[in-house]
């Protein structure tokens, strides 16, 4: 029966006695030991232990040409084979593709993998351990659970297999629609400390860049709240019968006037705080949270509030040099007879990207 050799990549080769005769002969060489007989004698017994065996892997063969050095009279020849084996194995993996993109990574040059999601910094320490990760996780993925005619095509760029370095391994979602609503209406428990219903807008928007924060580092997708103008519209009222209260406290003359100023400048704060978080948050997968905020068919005072208070946000920019805001993400909702000309949006939209 003819013994074929599986070697490391998974090619099948035909077994050849004369290979591992030479390589006993390079390790007795190597020795200064010049015994050709005891070479041949051991490759023959290593043969003659493999008879009969239709396919063997080649570390089976090796582990067999150790165990039979090491019971014979050269020991030096045994661990000069070994150390050869050895720093075969080392140079062997160095020149992998595994170790070439971890160095790339290490050495910050290898742009494939630097720049592969714009999201993601490449030169702070928390993004390079998820990148990291990400080059095990997808060179295992490839080896070892995807089908074989999928990886060549996904190698050949005939296909892309979206998120190798998380979908085939996790039991995690992609992308996330939240319920703010249920959270913010239900209270929750997040990590160590339970989560009750705010009691102001500026409250509610910190406890909704909490929740982005912990929902993005859960998945690897994208995550949005819908309507959100509409579901933190009570907390906005919350807010105005608190300012409304201290007015009647200290008997403010146009208790209403003041009331609605002190909630327009919180809620305008509330959003720019929120606005700020999402952009300088980093996730549990080293990146800023991919997150849209959908919003526009609130009609409530409070709801239109909110309305403005992102848009203005989105116009004003971030810092002192007004840099539009990579996150969240708006999508503003259209519809006839509600705010089909809509100013504001209209200007926000002129000047900035949602």
């Amino acid at each position: 029966m003819k013994t074929i050799v599986i070697k490391r990549d998974g090619c099948k080769v035909s077994f050849d006695q004369t290979r591992i005769s030479d390589a006993i002969k390079r390790a007795a060489e190597a020795c200064q030991i010049t015994d050709d007989d005891y070479c041949e004698f051991v490759a023959q017994s290593v043969s003659q232990s493999l008879a009969g065996r239709s396919n063997v892997d080649i570390r089976e063969i090796q582990d067999a040409v150790e165990n039979q050095l090491m019971a014979g009279e050269h020991k030096d020849i045994a661990r000069a084979y070994i150390e050869y084996r050895h720093d075969r194995d080392v140079a062997r993996e160095q020149r992998g593709r595994l170790t070439q993109e971890i160095r790339g990574l290490i050495e910050q040059s290898d742009v494939s993998i630097l720049h592969e999601n714009a999201n993601k910094d490449s030169k702070v320490i928390p993004t390079q351990r998820d990148l990291l990760a990400g080059i095990v996780a997808k060179h295992y993925a490839k080896l070892h659970i995807l089908p074989r005619d999928v990886v060549l095509a996904h190698e050949r760029g005939e296909i892309h297999y979206h998120d190798l370095d998380y979908s085939p391994f996790f039991p995690m979602f992609n992308c996330m629609l939240i319920d703010l609503n249920g959270m913010l209406t239900n209270g929750f428990k997040m990590g160590n400390a339970e989560i009750e219903q705010p009691k102001s807008i500026s409250t509610a928007t910190a406890v909704t860049a909490q929740i982005i924060a912990q929902v993005a580092s859960h998945i690897y997708g994208g995550t949005t709240i819908n309507r959100i103008d509409e579901v933190l519209a009570p907390f906005v009222k919350a807010s105005y019968d608190k300012h409304y209260k201290v007015a009647q406290e200290w008997q403010i003359a146009d208790k209403e006037a003041y009331a609605n100023a002190r909630t327009e400048k919180e809620c305008y704060d509330a959003f720019q705080s929120l606005e700020y978080e999402v952009n300088t948050l980093h996730t549990a997968n080293g990146q800023t949270p991919f997150v849209t905020f959908g919003f526009g068919l609130g009609t409530s005072k409070e709801a239109r509030l909110i309305q403005r208070s992102i848009l203005e946000n989105r116009m004003a920019g971030l810092g002192k040099n007004r840099k539009t805001a990579v996150f969240p993400k708006l999508v503003f909702a259209i519809k006839d007879g509600l705010n089909h000309k809509f100013m504001v949006i209209l200007t926000t939209t002129s000047n900035n990207l949602l």
